[in-house]
């Protein structure tokens, strides 16, 4: 019995990752479309993002440092929409998690680095994680909208860390709007020196590892893809929903402010308002591509990371504004939900000729 479904889901997964490769294809030809269109040179604007992510060592290390984040944010939402949810608050969530990991980092207690630098981390998450469990506990106890609730909890979130690192958290004679430097006994241990490049980018690989054996062998994992799959029915088979719903939106959200976390300890050395270019906006692109595969995520995130490293090469060589990239990461978003989008316009199309054949049917066995 075992063969047969482990071919099955060889099957699948080779299905949607057709799916995915197909997708991010048609957005680049799309993009050339446009780009030529726009009178620019599509060999030379992808020349340019080819150029700027893997053209050189210090080109590929860009791309890596971009990989980062974007993993954790690509996680978050993966994580939330295994449960049949739309975390659409990373952003706010990443910020909290930054914002959290630069005050226990420049908390001057004399720890070691081997205490300090895993408290400040856990802090960081657990502020992320908290922030998302608001959208979770009103969901749950209220059955309020996740959409609604996450994308405007940004907005709190980006003026709450701004009156923060403008006002109480702000160093006196601080030119730039942000907190005080971590210690550097709360820092990522550099793999590239004098670059943002950090050991946070194995703590997102083994999250990706950890996330897929969480939801694939685990019973709160399997409980989380089974209410995803029918909320109905897995009421029916005794599986606790709310508490199911908040315990997926507490993760999302600390796996969100690993990205926040990720840049405060590793790259920016303190919270910085305006650090984040759309991160948790980009964790969208990144799972969508990924098709649902934790095991995924760093590949999707490689090749987000590598437009985004590339764009700034393509701003100043091609004259093309990086926001190129975003362009290109919502067309892949787009063409990777359509085959969904077009089975439910099928079965909506269906129900109309089956019901009254039905109706008939029962009408005639009466």
């Amino acid at each position: 019995m075992g063969k047969p479904l482990n071919r099955s889901k060889l099957a699948h997964s080779a299905n949607t990752a057709i799916q995915s490769v197909g997708a991010l294809l048609i957005a680049l030809i799309l993009g050339a479309v446009i780009l030529l269109l726009t009178g620019a040179n599509p060999l030379g604007a992808y020349g340019a993002i080819l150029k700027g992510s893997v053209g050189s060592v210090s080109a590929f290390i860009n791309t890596l440092v971009q990989t980062t984040p974007l993993m954790f944010t690509g996680l978050s939402y993966l994580f939330a929409a295994k449960a049949g949810l739309v975390n659409l608050g990373m952003e706010g969530q990443m910020l909290c998690g930054a914002m959290g990991a630069a005050v226990a980092g420049a908390w001057n207690l004399g720890l070691p680095k081997f205490i300090h630098l895993p408290l400040a981390i856990l802090v960081g998450v657990l502020a992320g994680g908290l922030y998302g469990l608001i959208a979770g506990l009103l969901k749950a106890k209220f059955g309020a909208n996740e959409y609604i609730v996450t994308l405007m909890l940004n907005y709190v979130a980006t003026l709450l860390m701004s009156y923060l690192a403008n006002g109480p958290l702000r160093p006196e004679g601080e030119i730039n709007v942000a907190t005080a430097p971590v210690l550097e006994t709360a820092q990522f241990t550099k793999l590239v020196k004098n670059r943002g490049l950090t050991a946070a980018l194995f703590i997102a690989v083994t999250l990706s590892v950890l996330v897929h054996f969480f939801l694939d062998r685990t019973k709160p994992g399997y409980e989380i893809r089974a209410v995803g799959r029918g909320r109905l029915a897995s009421e029916t088979a005794g599986i606790n929903i709310a508490r199911t719903t908040m315990l997926t939106m507490f993760i999302s959200g600390g796996l969100a402010a690993m990205a926040g976390v990720s840049m405060v300890l590793g790259v920016n050395g303190r919270y910085i308002e305006g650090f984040s270019p759309g991160y948790g906006f980009n964790g969208i692109a990144v799972s969508s591509l990924a098709s649902g595969n934790p095991l995924m995520v760093g590949v999707s995130a490689l090749i987000f990371g590598a437009l985004r490293a590339g764009a700034m090469v393509l701003n100043m060589t091609q004259r093309i504004r990086p926001e190129f990239a975003d362009m290109i990461q919502a067309l892949v978003v787009i063409f990777v939900a359509m085959p969904a989008l077009f089975q439910v316009v099928k079965t909506r199309a269906k129900k109309p000729e089956t019901e009254p054949a039905k109706a008939a049917e029962k009408k005639e066995a009466n």
